[in-house]
C-alpha cells in the first residue's frame, strides 16, 4: 500500500527550490485557507509536483504524495485489514492519515487510478468534508488543515482515462505549463549549477522539441529532463552525449525519430 508513497514534514526554511510564475502561490494559499481542494493542470514535468511539496513546506503541512496507477483502488487511499503478529488489524492509509492529521494529500496523476477512487474523493470534496470507511464503519471529519490536491495532463488523457465534469468542478484548478524561456533557464541553472546562458541553449533546444509533440512525439521534453541535461554536463560529460542521453534517448525508442533529434541538436549547438 506505501509502494507509491511518500510523506514529507518541513517548514519554510527547507521548501524544496521553486520559482513562481505568476499567482500560482497566492491562490494555492488562499484556497488553503478556505479548505477548498486543488486540481493541478499540466504536462508531465513541468513542475506540479514541486510545487506542492513547495507549497506545503511554506503552510508547515505534512505532505502524503501518493503517485497514482492502473492498480491503484480506494481501498489503498483508505485502508485495509492486514495481520501483523498473530492478528487482524487495521492499517489506515495515506488518504485516511491526511484526514485524520490535517495533512495535505496529493494525488499525482488523479485520472490513472482506479475508477472507485473518484467516488472515494466525492464527499472531501464538497462542505461535508468526510471520509466514509465502509469497513470500520467510521466517518471520519477532515482535521482542520487538511487539503486535498490531484493532478493530471490534460494532454496525455484519453477517453478512457479522463475526470468527469462533475468530480472536476469539485476542485479549485490551477493549470501549469513549460516556464517562460528566462525562467526556465533559471530555473536549469539554478538546480544544475550550470551558467544560465548555457542553460539557456539547452532551453531553446527544448522549446524545439516540445514543438515536435503531437506529430514525432508523445510528449515534450520535461524541464526535470533538461536539468539532468545541465547537470551531466556540469559534471564534465560532453554536450551532445548529455543532450541524447537526458533529452533525446527518454523521449522516444524509435531509431529514426532520435536520428531526426539528434540532427536537430547539431542544428541548435552546431
Amino acid at each position: 500500500m506505501d509502494g507509491n508513497l511518500t510523506l514529507k514534514q518541513g517548514g519554510a526554511a527547507d521548501a524544496p527550490f521553486y520559482l513562481a510564475q505568476g499567482g500560482e502561490c497566492a491562490l494555492f494559499e488562499a484556497a488553503s485557507a478556505n479548505d477548498l481542494p486543488v486540481l493541478l493542470k499540466g504536462p508531465t514535468g513541468c513542475g506540479k509536483t514541486r510545487f506542492v511539496a513547495h507549497m506545503a513546506a511554506k503552510l508547515g503541512r505534512p505532505l502524503y504524495t501518493v503517485a497514482c496507477h492502473d492498480d491503484l483502488s480506494a481501498a489503498d487511499l483508505i485502508g485495509r485489514y492486514l495481520l501483523k503478529g498473530g492478528e487482524t488489524v487495521w492499517v489506515d492509509g495515506p488518504l485516511t492519515r491526511a484526514v485524520r492529521e490535517g495533512a495535505i494529500c496529493y494525488l499525482d496523476e488523479v485520472v490513472e487510478a482506479r475508477k472507485d477512487v473518484t467516488v472515494v474523493l466525492h464527499p472531501l470534496t464538497d462542505d461535508r468534508r468526510i471520509l466514509p470507511i465502509d469497513r470500520t464503519g467510521e466517518e471520519l471529519e477532515a482535521a482542520p488543515g487538511f487539503m486535498l490536491v490531484a493532478s493530471y495532463n490534460p494532454g496525455y488523457q484519453n477517453i478512457l482515462k479522463t475526470l468527469k465534469p462533475s468530480t472536476r468542478q469539485r476542485f479549485v484548478a490551477m493549470e501549469f505549463d513549460f516556464p517562460a524561456p528566462d525562467l526556465e533557464a533559471r530555473i536549469v541553472a539554478l538546480e544544475s549549477g550550470l551558467s544560465e546562458e548555457r542553460a539557456a541553449a539547452l532551453v531553446r533546444l527544448a522549446g524545439k522539441l516540445r514543438a515536435l509533440k503531437g506529430q514525432d512525439l508523445e510528449e515534450g521534453v520535461s524541464t526535470r529532463l533538461v536539468i539532468y541535461a545541465a547537470s551531466l554536463i556540469v559534471t564534465g560529460m560532453p554536450i551532445e552525449r548529455a543532450i541524447e542521453a537526458a533529452m533525446i534517448q527518454p523521449l522516444t525508442d524509435d531509431a529514426d525519430i532520435k536520428r531526426g533529434l539528434l540532427d536537430l541538436v547539431t542544428v541548435v549547438f552546431g
